[in-house]
């Protein structure tokens, strides 16, 4: 699922990136509302709120899962993060970048996961950005962070289960209520809580709600039609799209995670996890073709950045990610 998500992150932004806007975004044109590329991101976060609870649970030694999670995202995004500095950047006519206050600035951008910004890469292109698709990682990690505080004030007893389901119910309220045309978009809460965070918070209590109540969930192949149907209904109106994906689509996400038959290309994934590289390295490969080739269609522009990009992403978890998993385990 998270490799099929990190493709449709690079469907999604190859029509965009070469035209500026989402006049050729194959969701947005259908809908009006979301795109591939916010679908995934939102599938990450969901099955990450899943997963991330789990791993919680059967070992809730803090110092553990906060090794854990710094060596499965931190590693990777670095290497990828000096990557783009001093290879993509001059490719694609950054200015100096060995300098103190630009490297203080780097370093800024390191310590909040945000993405590389040197000065003159990729300019006149629609979107100047060394990697514009790694800006989720800093919520994600957020969220990360969340989870043995939750812990601790006991939300996945038993006892506190219901009133975390309701907290995040809560969020998805919130949610629809400070989208950029909601009533409260300009409201004071805004100023220290951005709509993103409440939107990535939401999506990630609902996975995290799905692996608390697993047992009680039945998937059942009529209900994911019902799923399925409720939120195409959804997908048109954007006070709906959002919190519809990530409660219906979450409950055909896990459906499908968890009845599905694995496939031949489910177990190569489980030997070598490429999604994360793939989402990683599809923006920088992306922007690079298109700075040679500002004409190019963007299905071929997908078709290459998969390819490419995923073949970066094996040797990312071969050579930077699995490495450092393996030593953790060790460590600790």
């Amino acid at each position: 699922m998270r490799l099929l998500f990190a493709s449709l992150v690079i469907l999604s932004h190859a029509p965009e990136l070469i035209d500026g806007n989402r006049s050729r975004e194959l969701l947005t044109r259908l809908f009006g509302t979301l795109s591939f590329g916010e679908a995934a991101v939102d599938g990450f976060f969901l099955i990450s709120g899943f997963l991330i609870t789990q791993s919680y649970l059967r070992d809730p030694s803090v110092r553990s899962y906060l090794l854990k999670r710094v060596a499965r995202i931190v590693p990777a995004y670095l290497v990828c993060f000096v990557l783009c500095v001093i290879v993509v950047a001059p490719l694609a006519g950054g200015g100096p970048i060995l300098t103190g206050p630009s490297i203080g600035r780097l370093l800024a951008r390191v310590i909040k996961l945000a993405a590389p910004a040197v000065t003159g890469a990729f300019a006149g292109l629609p979107y100047p950005s060394l990697n514009g698709a790694i800006w989720t990682l800093g919520y994600e990690f957020r969220c990360y962070l969340f989870v043995p505080v939750l812990g601790w004030l006991g939300c996945y007893r038993p006892a506190g289960r219901m009133p975390f389901a309701l907290g995040v119910a809560v969020l998805l309220l919130l949610n629809v209520l400070t989208l950029p045309q909601g009533p409260l978009a300009a409201s004071a809460m805004l100023r220290v809580v951005t709509h993103r965070d409440i939107h990535f918070l939401a999506v990630f209590g609902v996975g995290s709600v799905a692996y608390l109540f697993r047992d009680s969930i039945p998937l059942r192949n009529r209900w994911a039609a019902i799923a399925a149907v409720t939120l195409i209904a959804a997908m048109g109106e954007w006070y709906l799209a959002e919190a519809a994906y990530a409660l219906c689509g979450g409950y055909l996400i896990l459906w499908f995670a968890l009845r599905a038959p694995v496939v031949g290309l489910s177990r190569f994934d489980n030997k070598a996890d490429i999604s994360y590289g793939l989402y990683l390295y599809g923006w920088p490969v992306q922007m690079l073709v298109i700075w040679w080739y500002r004409a190019i269609d963007p299905w071929l522009l997908c078709g290459i950045a998969l390819l490419v990009a995923g073949g970066l992403g094996f040797l990312s978890w071969n050579l930077v990610e699995k490495p450092c998993l393996d030593r953790v385990r060790r460590v600790r």
